[in-house]
């Protein structure tokens, strides 16, 4: 499951979304390549199914589906229906025909056995219509492919109300994974469903008194007194884990942001440290643990050096931190140690979008036009349909006397602007300016004109 929205909606409505849904699309349209398991086709299976692919990308799934009848009579195999049939199931799905498509992608799997790609489809189809009860064989067979799932299938215990199942699975994870946000609050959401909640107390507080060093015990504890909003009996509980377990490191989870509640920054520190250190903490974890000093610090800023150090620990793996270090700067408007920290996270993580974007808006301000240069070229390599690179490459580049090169960056991100007057009118007067270097006074002028001409939005 994919972590803030995810849990931000869990929090709001109760349910988690299936794994295959929080993708941002299907790996795969079909078995793999389409075409990969055909073998040796006719002619008019090879038309038809093609015909069915073009029909589906257009939305037209009525006509597609008619190719692919034709294209299953031209099948020579097994394995050439299977691809027809499961390409079946996808268009029935998208007109909403679920029994049709349950029919074909049992038909795949009848054929083929499991397979990711068709079980994942089958999870999406029953999921769309609620049928949880149905979800769960098909989520068990996904967990060999992809143990992700077993979140999926601790939420589809929930909902189907099999919530012993759950807590199971639930328990099985954190002991595995370590603890998260998201298993926490479906736990919670558990307990609130069951309305025992005292009753899970007294059972925890009857666990721990049997065995004081049980650390899974003390965290389910100290997380229902903060569900119940009672933070002294969570605080008393984590200093309890800490004194019965001293190597206890998840306590920290909950004993740093006690000690921040209560103005104790340097204890909040220890325990924050020993956070970023552990291997139990997963990173979205970390980062939400930095996110809440970085607001903590902008209350006190006294303490900013210690945010420089908790940094510098956590920042070996991941730019992300810098990142946070940066807007933290940039809300501040101090711009030097903005760009600072942007430009250690971007070396670290150049697939980070928004940290490129900001790194080089920064440098640009600063007229660090070599370094933007570069920057947004290495950056157009991982997002080259990005229009904001093409300019921003153009801006670094006029402002280093480049004309020619900002002149060729500027006219290929024309093409990427998507319904975005005001990026438009930058490029216009960009490339103004590219030519008016250049000499060219006459297309300095159309694109001049186009400037002035392009509607603003109010």
């Amino acid at each position: 499951m994919k972590f803030k929205l995810l849990y931000t909606f869990l929090l709001l409505f109760g349910i988690l979304l299936p794994k295959q849904l929080c993708a941002q699309e299907i790996k795969s349209d079909s078995i793999q390549n389409p075409m990969d398991q055909l073998g040796e086709v006719t002619d008019a299976f090879q038309e038809n199914f093609f015909e069915a692919l073009k029909q589906k990308a257009i939305e037209n799934y009525e006509l597609a589906l008619t190719a692919l009848n034709k294209a299953e009579k031209a099948a020579k195999s097994e394995e050439n229906k299977a691809v027809v049939y499961f390409e079946m199931g996808k268009n029935h799905t998208y007109l909403k025909e679920y029994a049709q498509a349950e029919e074909n992608f049992n038909k795949v799997l009848k054929s083929q056995g499991n397979r990711l790609d068709v079980l994942e489809q089958f999870y999406e189809l029953y999921y769309q219509q609620k049928e949880y009860e149905k979800s769960i064989p098909l989520v068990q067979k996904l967990i060999p492919f992809d143990e992700d799932y077993k979140e999926d299938l601790a939420n589809l215990y929930t909902l189907t109300q099999q919530y012993d199942k759950a807590l199971e699975q639930l328990d099985e994870l954190d002991y595995v994974w370590g603890e998260s946000d998201i298993r926490n609050a479906l736990r919670a959401q558990i307990y609130r469903a069951t309305g025992n909640t005292e009753g899970a107390i007294e059972n925890l507080e009857q666990k721990i008194d049997s065995n004081p060093k049980n650390e899974k015990e003390y965290l389910n504890l100290i997380f229902l007194y903060s569900e119940q909003g009672n933070k002294e009996k969570a605080f008393d509980a984590a200093k309890d884990l800490l004194k019965n377990n001293p190597k206890s490191q998840l306590v920290h989870l909950a004993l740093y942001k006690f000690y921040l509640d209560e103005g104790n920054a340097s204890e909040a520190i220890k325990s924050m440290k020993i956070v970023f250190a552990s291997e139990e903490v997963d990173k979205e974890t970390k980062y939400k643990v930095l996110g809440d000093f970085i607001q903590f610090v902008n209350e006190n800023p006294q303490y900013e050096t210690d945010l420089a150090e908790i940094v510098n620990q956590f920042s070996v793996e991941n730019g992300r931190i810098y990142e946070k270090l940066g807007d933290y700067y940039a809300a501040k408007n101090r711009k030097e140690d903005a760009l600072a920290a942007y430009e250690k996270g971007i070396a670290k993580d150049a697939d980070n979008y928004n940290l490129l974007k900001n790194t080089l808006l920064f440098q640009i301000d600063f007229k660090k036009y070599e370094a933007a240069a570069k920057l947004s070229s290495d950056g157009l390599e991982i997002f080259p349909a990005q229009a904001l690179l093409y300019l921003l490459n153009g801006v670094a580049n006029n402002g280093l006397q480049k004309s020619d090169v900002a002149i060729e960056s500027l006219e290929t991100g024309l093409d990427f602007i998507l319904e975005d007057p005001k990026m438009q009118h930058d490029f216009y007067q960009q490339l103004s300016l590219a030519y008016t270097t250049k000499g060219d006074s006459k297309k300095a002028k159309m694109y001049a004109d186009k400037a002035a001409a392009t509607k603003m939005p109010n």
